[in-house]
Formats: structure tokens, C-alpha cells, sequence
């Protein structure tokens, strides 16, 4: 049997993973970051292109990899009640407690905010999101092909407009790159490297992945390295389609900062430059696209969570679950755009960690014999640093002391993991424990 595929069905697959991870998180936070940045701006973008699009194509590539039917059974290796938490609280970031509350507000800050008086903002924010999710909520109790098309429409026709915006910038600058500013000043790369959490392509991909590689098989390609070499080369046609509009948005937001000032979260960036070249007009354009582009991301996002949850609790019946995580959503998005992307710092710098070393340990498995002693204790090496990561990044984010009693475990840390203090001490334990169980568990079988 042929393994390999037309470069044109490779083609394909790739555009639609880039549809699947090119949401509202993609546009807001290369433009904060380019306006922050400012003159270390390469150094920046070069680690959240790390996070951004190289995690998300080392998640689908895992999944390929472990064979497994999907994240669940994956993280399954390393306990079936962890496996359960895991899954589910990845679900609940990418699904009603950050990623989906964004649709509705990116959508308002990008789309609609150029259009509203500024005394008005919280009341335009609510009615805009009522009717966001309303019209979410009935697509989804609903599904129809009308939502798959459409999105096959709007995808293209919004990174189009994006296209002639950022070659617009290129030719025409909005302005100089400004002096960067806060973290950005020392370690840009480091700080990119972590902002790229904030997109969230690399948990996603983890359920995504499964996407892909049904996709994949539909084509006839079912051993396992045809699967990998599919989705390898659909992957990184996706990651450069997503690093180039990365880029592009980085540097539009560099440029920006000298016209209209350093924004607050990312999404004026975009309203501002497409009415600086193209008036109202393109604010028009825009809103539009965008806000349907977050509403049928918003709808995928809403039918997966319910899917998965019903799995887990049968008796709630799909229909009452997508009216909850529907209302949840609703309620989050009111709390405005700065508030999600501020509480949601905190569950990423601890879910990361755990996602990024369940992704390594699903590639040298075998190495150790798939052995699930060493996926417990490295998960729970790395458990153990990034639940403080999460803890201080709370406290930092609501302006607070540390919690009296993490104070000698957070000073313990500092002092002694290396990369701590720039999110990354997780990296080097997990590394130690992976290389010692791994040999241990292989001596142990050879001593037989």
C-alpha cells in the first residue's frame, strides 16, 4: 500500500489544522508582544514562536506518535484518575474558563470597541457577548454543515485581510520602534518564550491532534509512520502559516506603539492599524470577519467540551452541558478581556509544564519501555514545581503577598533550580528524573 499522499491532500490537511489552532488568542498577543518588546523585538518573537508553533506541532506529532485514541488514554499512562484531571482541565482552558470567554471579548475589543463611546464600553461588552453566545449556544444544540462552511470562508477571507494589512505595514510603517518596556528590557526571549503560553495552541493540540490524524487515515494512510510522516508535513505546513502571521502581527504592533501608545491587552492594535490605512472601511471589514471567525471557533470550542464531559458524566445530557459551559462562558466574558488573559496566567504556568513533559515522555517511551513508574515520578517532579509557578503567578496577578506557607518552598526553588525565576525551573528536574528512571527501569529489566 502507498504511505504517502499528494503534496495537495498534505496541503489540505495543514490549512485545516491552521484553521483549527488560528483563533482569537493568535491575533492579540503577538501584537502585545510587539509593542512591548519594541527594539528587542526578534529576540521576543523568537521564543514565542518556540511556544507558540513549535509545542503545538510537537503535541500533534505525540499524538501520532503514541497511537493512542485520544488525550485521555495518553495521559492514562501515567495514572487513570491523573489522566481524568488532566483531560479536564485542559478542556476547561481552552473550553468556558479562558479560551472561550476570549472569543466573545477579543471579538468586542477587535471588532466592535472602534464603534462604541468609551462611557459605554462595559454595557456594549454586555450586550455584544449576550448575543454572541446566544447565537453560539443555538449553533450548538444545533450543528449544521452551514458552520463548517462557513468557517471554510471565513478563515481564508480573515487571513487574507491580514496578509494586506501586515504588507501594508511592511511598506508603510505606522511609525518607529519604540524602546521595549517591563520584563522585555532583560530577557525578551525568555519572556516571548512564556507569552506564547497564552495563545494555547500547545494544550489544544493535544486534542486536536486527533483530529489531524483521523483526517489522515480517511486518506487511507494507517501505519503508524505513515501517520507521523502525514502529520509532520501537514504540521509544519500549519506552524509556518501561523509563524508567518505571528511575525507579521509582532511587528505591526512594534510599529504601532509610536501612533496610538502601548494597549492593554492586544486588541485595539489591530482596529487601530486597519483604520490608520483603511478608514472605516476596513474597521467594517474587520469587525465583521472577526467576530464571525470567534464565533465559529466559539462553537467548536463549546460542542468539544460538551462532547468530552458527557463522556465523563453521562447523565448530564449534552444539551444541558452546552448550556452551562455556554452561561459560564457568558458570565467570564464579562469580566473584560485584561481580567481572562490576567487569571488565565496562572493555570497555564502550571498545565504547561505538565503538557510540554507529557509530550517528551510520549516520544522517548520507548527508550524505557513505556515503563509507568518513570511517567509518574517525572509528572510528579514537574507537579510539584509548576503548582507554585501557578500559586506566585496568582499572587503576582492579584497584586498580593505570597500565601505565608509557600514562602520556604518558593525561596527553596529559587535558590536552588536553575531558570526558575524565569518560569522554566520545572525544565532541568524533569530532564534528571526522566535520564535516572529511564536508566534505572532498563537495568532493572536487563538484571532479569
Amino acid at each position: 500500500m502507498n504511505e504517502k499522499l499528494p503534496f495537495s491532500k498534505y496541503t489540505a490537511i495543514g490549512v485545516m489544522l491552521f484553521a483549527l489552532f488560528f483563533g482569537a488568542g493568535n491575533l492579540i498577543f503577538p501584537a502585545l508582544l510587539g509593542q512591548n518588546a519594541g527594539t528587542n523585538l526578534w529576540p521576543a518573537v523568537a521564543g514565542f514562536l518556540i511556544t507558540g508553533v513549535g509545542l503545538p506541532l510537537l503535541g500533534i506529532l505525540a499524538m501520532g506518535f503514541s497511537g493512542s485514541r485520544n488525550l485521555q488514554e495518553l495521559a492514562s499512562r501515567v495514572n487513570p484518575i491523573y489522566a481524568i484531571f488532566f483531560t479536564s482541565l485542559l478542556y476547561l482552558t481552552i473550553g468556558p474558563f479562558f479560551a472561550l470567554p476570549r472569543t466573545g471579548t477579543v471579538a468586542y475589543e477587535v471588532g466592535i470597541t472602534p464603534f462604541v463611546s468609551e462611557g459605554f464600553h462595559q454595557g456594549g461588552l454586555l450586550i455584544f457577548t449576550l448575543l454572541f453566545f446566544i447565537i453560539t449556544l443555538w449553533f450548538s444544540l444545533n450543528p449544521a454543515k452551514i458552520v463548517d462552511n462557513v468557517g471554510k470562508i471565513l478563515a481564508p477571507g480573515l487571513v487574507i485581510l491580514l496578509v494586506i494589512l501586515l504588507v501594508t505595514v511592511v511598506i508603510r510603517p505606522m511609525g518607529t520602534i519604540q524602546a521595549p518596556v517591563g520584563n522585555y528590557t532583560n530577557g525578551a526571549f525568555v519572556k516571548g518564550f512564556l507569552d506564547g503560553y497564552n495563545t494555547m495552541d500547545a494544550i489544544a493540540s493535544l486534542v486536536f491532534g486527533i483530529i489531524v490524524i483521523n483526517s489522515v487515515r480517511s486518506f487511507g494512510i494507517t501505519t503508524k509512520g505513515g501517520i507521523i510522516r502525514a502529520t509532520t508535513i501537514s504540521g509544519l505546513i500549519a506552524i509556518s502559516l501561523l509563524a508567518a502571521i505571528y511575525i507579521g502581527i509582532a511587528y505591526m504592533g512594534a510599529t504601532s506603539t509610536e501612533a496610538f501608545g502601548l494597549s492593554e491587552n492586544g486588541g485595539p492594535v489591530l482596529s487601530n492599524a486597519a483604520s490608520y490605512y483603511f478608514g472605516t472601511f476596513g474597521l467594517i471589514l474587520l469587525a465583521l470577519l472577526i467576530t464571525l471567525a470567534c464565533l465559529t471557533t466559539a462553537i467548536g470550542l463549546v460542542t468539544a467540551c460538551a462532547e468530552y464531559f458527557q463522556t465523563l458524566f453521562p447523565r448530564f445530557s449534552y444539551k444541558s452541558l452546552v448550556f452551562f459551559f455556554v452561561t459560564i462562558s457568558f458570565i467570564f466574558a464579562n469580566f473584560g478581556l485584561t481580567n481572562i488573559i490576567t487569571f488565565s496566567v496562572p493555570v497555564l504556568m502550571f498545565l504547561y509544564p505538565l503538557a510540554i513533559v507529557l509530550m517528551l515522555l510520549t516520544f522517548l517511551s520507548p527508550l524505557f519501555n513505556h515503563k509507568r513508574i518513570v511517567y509518574i515520578l517525572t509528572i510528579a517532579a514537574t507537579f510539584l514545581i509548576s503548582i507554585f509557578d501557578g500559586l506566585k503567578s496568582l499572587c503576582q496577578s492579584l497584586e498580593i503577598d505570597y500565601f505565608g506557607w509557600m514562602m520556604p518552598i518558593v525561596s527553596f526553588y529559587e535558590k536552588t533550580l536553575p531558570l526558575y525565576n524565569e518560569g522554566l525551573g520545572w525544565l532541568l528536574p524533569a530532564l534528571v528524573v526522566i535520564i535516572i528512571t529511564a536508566v534505572v527501569s532498563r537495568l532493572l529489566r536487563a538484571s532479569k
